[in-house]
């Protein structure tokens, strides 16, 4: 496994190590040992353990986000495409952090089989871009209803490039997605 730093300091993209041969592949999805050795290898602080496990599926175009929750269930989440494909989004809500509004996103695919570590303090997004995307999360703290915040995936102000699949007009988003309050109005920590 590889830790690859992204511009947003603490993000990390996951690469890990697949073994191929003419019967197919291998990787370790996760590894502890490893997990917090490469997190000291780059000097980056050892996120908890992880607590709980979600998994969605989504058709072209569903946009779910910018979700995150507020301390004391704060999350950090270990993303990841199973099948399909998706962009995924995390943008900084630390305020006072050099980078407050600031995102960073990728895709994530079956095929390349890259992950995202995105530490607490980071809202989190993703676009399916094509049918029957299955979307792995894996998070350090539990969900909690009364912590769960969402920013407004389209806010101007934060100006997210967010790819559309071929033949949509607008993403799909849930109605809590598409009443989200503005990052300069949103419930912080």
């Amino acid at each position: 496994m590889k830790l690859v730093p992204t511009p947003l300091p603490g993000v990390l993209v996951v690469e890990p190590a697949v073994f191929a041969d003419e019967r197919g592949w291998f990787m370790e999805s996760f590894n502890q040992p490893r997990w917090a050795a490469a997190f000291a290898a780059l000097g980056e602080p050892v996120p908890p353990p992880f607590v709980q496990d979600n998994h969605s599926c989504s058709r072209a175009g569903v946009l779910r986000g910018l979700h995150y929750q507020l301390p004391p269930h704060a999350q950090g989440k270990l993303v990841r495409v199973v099948q399909g494909a998706a962009y995924d989004v995390a943008l900084d809500i630390r305020r006072g952090s050099a980078h407050f509004g600031r995102w960073f996103g990728m895709e994530l695919t079956a095929e390349n089989r890259r992950q995202l570590w995105i530490p607490p303090g980071f809202a989190h997004a993703f676009i399916a871009l094509a049918d029957d995307t299955h979307f792995l999360y894996k998070t350090t703290d539990v969900y909690a209803k009364e912590c769960e915040r969402a920013i407004r995936w389209d806010d101007p102000a934060i100006g997210i490039t967010w790819p559309l699949p071929a033949g949509l007009g607008a993403p799909v988003v849930a109605a809590k997605d598409a009443a989200a309050p503005l990052l300069a109005d949103a419930e912080l920590a």
